[in-house]
This record gives C-alpha cells, sequence and structure tokens, in this order.
C-alpha cells in the first residue's frame, strides 16, 4: 500500500441526522459508547496497511479536528507517514466544496505532489469493516481504471444508492444515481448491486477526469457525473464485491444517515451476538481514549422499593456510575450518571448526559452534557415530546445539547 494515497471526504452537513449535526460534522457524531464515526474508515485504512491518509474536512469541523488531533496523530512524519486534516482553501476559486469531486479537485495540488499511483476515495460517515488491499489486488489483476466497492441491497431501497449493471468479468456497464426504478442484479432479481462510495483510481486516470469534470456546468459528483462519464467513454470501470471484514455471516455496512438508521445501528451493538463485532482483536477499531475511571454500579437493596444500580443487554462505557438507576438496552457513553430509582431503555446517550432521579427515558437519543431534571419523562407521550424536542418520524426523540430542560411541575416523592 505504499503507493496509496487514501483521501478521506469528511465535509458533509449530515442535515438527515437532525440535531446531532447541528454542532458537528456527521462524521464526528459519537457511535457505540467510545467511537466516533470516522474511527471506522480510518481504522479500516491502518489496519489495510495505508500511512499516507488526508481527511478533508468543511462543514462544522471543530469537533472533528480536535477529535484527529486528540486521537489520530500516532504516525511518523519522518518516515513519510500521515493523517492530514484539509479544510477549504479555495485554491481554484472562492467556493467551498460543490461535490465529492469538486473536493479532490480542490485539493489536486497535494495529489500531484504526493504523486501516489492510486488513489483511494472513502466516505467519512460509514460503519464497516473491509481490508482495502484486497480491493487493491482486485484493481490491478483487472488493470482497471477504476475500481468500485459494491454490496447487494433490496431493490426497494435501492433508490438510495448508485446502481450498477456488470457483465460476468465485473466490468461496470451502465450506473445509475439513485434512480426511480433501478436495474436488479443478473443473478437476483430482487437485489441490486450498490456502490459504497469507495473507490480506487489510478491517478493519472483520476486528475484527467477531474480537469474535464471541472470545465464542464455539473454538480461535480463522482456518482453524478463523474462516474458516467467514464463508463460513456468506455474507461475500464469495474465492480469489485465487498469482503467484510467482520467474518459474520451477514455483510455489514452502514450509512447511518438518518437518526433511525443512526440508532438501529447502535441497537445493533447490544444484542448477545451483534452483527458488528467490536471485540476483534484481529481487526480493532481505534479512536481516541480520554483518562477516565472505570464504570461503577451501586446500591443493591433488595428490600421492598429499594434501589438498584444495574445495567443489562447494553454497553456501558468508561467513567459511567449507575448509581441505584436500572439501564437496559441501551449505550451509555463516558462519564455518564443515571440516578436513583431512573429509568433508561433502549436509549443512546452521549458524554457526561446526568440522568436525573425518577426519570423515565425510552427510546430517545440525548447529546452530550445535557442534564435531564428530577421526574421528566422522555419517549412515552411523544405528542407532549414533539413540543419539546426533535422527534423522528419512527418517534426516537433527540434531544441536542443546547436543550434546556425545565423540570416537571409535579415531582414524585424523593425517596431515599
Amino acid at each position: 500500500m505504499k503507493g496509496v494515497l487514501a483521501i478521506i471526504l469528511a465535509g458533509g452537513k449530515g442535515t438527515r441526522l437532525g440535531p446531532l449535526t447541528l454542532h458537528r460534522a456527521k462524521p464526528a457524531v459519537p457511535f457505540g459508547g467510545i467511537y466516533r464515526i470516522i474511527d471506522f474508515p480510518l481504522s479500516n485504512a491502518i489496519n489495510s496497511g495505508l500511512r499516507k491518509i488526508v481527511v478533508v474536512i468543511q462543514y462544522k469541523s471543530l469537533s472533528l479536528m480536535r477529535h484527529l488531533a486528540d486521537g489520530w496523530t500516532f504516525l511518523s512524519r519522518e518516515l513519510g507517514e500521515y493523517i492530514e486534516t484539509i479544510p477549504p482553501q479555495q485554491r481554484v476559486g472562492e467556493r467551498w466544496y460543490q461535490g465529492t469531486a469538486d473536493a479532490i479537485y480542490q485539493n489536486i495540488y497535494f495529489i500531484e505532489k504526493e504523486q501516489p499511483k492510486h488513489v483511494l476515495v472513502l466516505a467519512g460517515d460509514h460503519v464497516y469493516k473491509m481490508d482495502y488491499a484486497k480491493m487493491l489486488d482486485f484493481h490491478n489483476e483487472k488493470g482497471a481504471e477504476l475500481t468500485i466497492a459494491t454490496t447487494e441491497v433490496p431493490v426497494s431501497k435501492a433508490h438510495h444508492y448508485g446502481i450498477m449493471a456488470t457483465d460476468e468479468t465485473d466490468l461496470i456497464t451502465g450506473f445509475q444515481e439513485k434512480p426511480e426504478r433501478p436495474l436488479p442484479m443478473r443473478s437476483d432479481p430482487n437485489h441490486a448491486l450498490a456502490s459504497m462510495g469507495i473507490y480506487i483510481f489510478n491517478t493519472d486516470t483520476l486528475i484527467k477526469y477531474l480537469y474535464e469534470d471541472a470545465r464542464t456546468r455539473s454538480a461535480h459528483d463522482f456518482g453524478k457525473n463523474v462516474i458516467p462519464q467514464m463508463i460513456r467513454k468506455n474507461a475500464r470501470v469495474y465492480a469489485y464485491n465487498f469482503v467484510d471484514e467482520n467474518r459474520k455471516q451477514a455483510k455489514y455496512w452502514r450509512d447511518v444517515g438518518t437518526i433511525e438508521e443512526y440508532w438501529e445501528a447502535n441497537m445493533d451493538l447490544i444484542s448477545v451476538t451483534p452483527v458488528l463485532n467490536l471485540y476483534d482483536g484481529e481487526w480493532p477499531i481505534r479512536t481516541f481514549h480520554e483518562q477516565t475511571p472505570p464504570p461503577k454500579f451501586v446500591f443493591a437493596q433488595e428490600f421492598e422499593g429499594g434501589r438498584r444500580g444495574v445495567a443489562l443487554d447494553s454497553v456501558i462505557s468508561s467513567g459511567c456510575v449507575i448509581s441505584g438507576g436500572r439501564v437496559l438496552r441501551s449505550v451509555m457513553s463516558p462519564n455518564c450518571r443515571v440516578n436513583s430509582y431512573a429509568s433508561v431503555e433502549e436509549s443512546v446517550i452521549f458524554e457526561g448526559v446526568d440522568i436525573g432521579r425518577r426519570c423515565r427515558i425510552r427510546r430517545a437519543i440525548i447529546d452530550k452534557g445535557v442534564n435531564i431534571p428530577e421526574g421528566s419523562e422522555i419517549g412515552y407521550d411523544l405528542d407532549r415530546d414533539r413540543e419539546r424536542f426533535w422527534v423522528s418520524p419512527g418517534g426516537i426523540v433527540v434531544i441536542s445539547k443546547a436543550e434546556h430542560i425545565d423540570a416537571p411541575r409535579a415531582l414524585a416523592p424523593a425517596g431515599i
């Protein structure tokens, strides 16, 4: 992988994640308790042997930049290794990044300076495990100019993706970007072949088509413009069937683009045998770890009405104190507190949240540093919740870190 430059596109707004991206870029959104979404493509790159990685940032990037500076600065520049962040610099015009291809084009000087043999383009907001070295081997064996990683998706959901048609050699013969009537696979009429937003380009090919696209009036996007143009010109564009390093029966790749998808992906982690295996020493997912104490569960009063600090079927991060409360089927980030008689169910709790006594929380996502007043109920009366918070179409209540939550007017007796 020495001749490969990896470019991670981490500049999207992530507007479909609602309040979670009010103050941060989508790749910086916490996931699974201790991770950020961008930790997955970064860990894949490191585990694949890549040592030259550029992260292209744009919107609300401070949180992302801090995370990368805190947890991803271990490579040695003396050895020609780096993880570099690049904001929009307006080198080719007074504009922000207009599309995925334009984000690369505006930084084309970096590619020309590095002179890699291949450029690997990745999305910074997908959750999966993948060895990019295997994809590079396929690319070289096919003599490809561009290779696109693909996975099978149900035809009913294919309109969310770039959809491809291939021949028996995996050469891509047709490409549809988010089609209303997607083409099914030749071998399976119920599924379509979808782009994962992972591309390996020969560098000279990439530069050629970026310059061509820059001269046209287009969205300057790989899926909408560059890839269809390459196929029309009979470029050697191949589809690589995704090989999952998760080593489970079902492939795992999630574009956590909506609140429902994000919540479901977190809920995946709490099952006895989760589809996404985070406990795999052979393919570790790296992140930044603060110096925090271990989690603690206190109060085990057995008498009637007593309080017990307990968590079941949950992910509990370091620094958490479950102080006489109950956590069920939930994901809790570091340094959270659940106070006496409180109940948290099927929820995703970000760092530093304090849940007051006798609170009842269900099917909620609570952002960083929020204090939930004693006696609050969230997720039980969605009509009332909509008056105060953002509620997804599927009934997930989202409380952003900017929210001020008033204490309920009538509280239950304080108890012990």
